[in-house]
């Protein structure tokens, strides 16, 4: 059930703030500089992105109450992300993760395994009020939380980023099956060049023809070193890496972070109906991303960062 929250925190919550679902969890980074940790989770990467961004961000994830959920907690408080935590007896989420080739590969722990996230009174609420919600790494996995979570968003414009990661999945085919279904009745959904072996396509390009034959509105197509797309019905834009000074450090977040700005943009000024549009969107999200890779870690940065 979630944990107990105060007047003061309800009265945070509005029809101006977007809610994201997915995961929060700790980044635990080894590599031949030694371990690091940071606070991510692909969900919280992009509440907290909204955040910077100058969006009222509400997050709905699973943090336990341990050491990891009070640092989890106090980066969210930092950022003024509101939080309404789901609890875990299995403690809060923490990745592993290990550089290979400069990409980062990831072992979960138990809590990670068994993530999942309450829908109850309050996150109902939320939900219904809410411009937009955006589910990002969720347990796609299990048909309850799947058929949850398609009812309490039911009429509220979603945003789907599937995530797929195969540590993390207890049931492969059932997340396919149920990403799919979801994302088929999104406003947008964003999917990666590594994610169409998990959700039954043969490569990016049969992925995104799955989704808009599924109905999804418009989808992101982030392609790593080729760049992004969106196509929205007839509409097809693509814009290449940015170029940013400074070397790239760190590719974590950088889909997140995309995605993010997509969002922010999408939400103050309303889905683009033309190529123009769109394209503007597409490039300050490259921009963005861009930005993020010139640090460490997955936090959000925009290029304006870089000049401070």
């Amino acid at each position: 059930m979630s944990e107990q929250h105060s007047a003061a925190a309800d009265a945070t919550t509005g029809p101006d703030r977007v809610v994201v679902i997915g995961d929060a969890l700790i980044d635990e980074l080894r590599d031949e500089r030694g371990t690091r940790e940071f606070v991510g989770g692909a969900a919280l990467n992009v509440a907290v992105g909204l955040a910077r961004l100058g969006v009222p961000t509400t997050l709905l994830a699973m943090v336990g109450d341990d050491e990891d959920g009070r640092t989890i907690r106090e980066l969210l408080e930092t950022h003024g992300v509101e939080l309404i935590a789901t609890s875990s007896e299995h403690g809060s989420s923490r990745a592993v993760s290990e550089r290979v080739d400069g990409e980062p590969h990831y072992v979960f722990n138990a809590a990670a395994q068994n993530r999942h996230v309450d829908f109850g009174d309050r996150e109902r609420a939320v939900i219904a009020a809410a411009p937009a919600v955006v589910v990002s790494c969720f347990p796609f996995d299990d048909d309850a939380q799947s058929a949850a979570l398609e009812e309490t968003t039911a009429g509220v414009p979603l945003i789907v980023d599937p995530n797929p990661r195969e540590a993390m999945m207890a049931d492969r085919g059932r997340f396919e099956t149920n990403a799919l279904r979801v994302s088929g009745g999104s406003m947008l959904v964003k999917v990666g060049d590594d994610d169409a072996p998990f959700l039954g396509a043969a490569g990016l390009a049969a992925l995104v023809s799955d989704l808009r034959e599924r109905g999804a509105d418009a989808v992101l197509a982030t392609e790593g070193k080729a760049g992004a797309r969106i196509l929205d019905g007839t509409i097809e834009v693509s814009s290449g890496i940015a170029s940013l000074p400074g070397p790239i450090v760190d590719t974590m977040g950088a889909g997140d972070a995309s995605l993010a700005s997509v969002v922010a943009d999408v939400v103050r000024q309303g889905r683009p109906t033309d190529a123009n549009g769109w394209s503007r969107v597409l490039d300050r999200a490259m921009l963005v991303a861009a930005a993020t890779c010139r640090a460490e870690g997955a936090l959000l940065r925009t290029p304006e960062d870089l000049d401070r």
